[in-house]
């Protein structure tokens, strides 16, 4: 799945099996948007689904720092 432009955000939705691998991949996203100072905004649902939202709010749209942040997220 791609992520997709909504409402001036990046957004994509990760399916995991369990409730313990969804909340170890919002600590890993949570480690790169520590050390990049750009912090999205994340859900966990449903027990085993994360859904990621990413914006730059001083811009008040998407920038090259929300790709960067979605690619990496992708990487995980």
């Amino acid at each position: 799945m791609k992520w997709k432009k909504k409402d001036n955000f990046l957004e994509k939705n990760f399916k995991f099996n369990t409730f313990s691998e969804a909340l170890n991949f919002v600590n890993m996203v949570a480690e790169i948007a520590e050390k990049l100072n750009h912090h999205p905004e994340i859900f966990l649902h449903d027990y085993n689904q994360v859904k990621i939202l990413i914006t730059t709010h001083s811009e008040g749209k998407i920038s090259m720092k929300d790709h960067n942040l979605a690619d990496l997220i992708d990487q995980l």
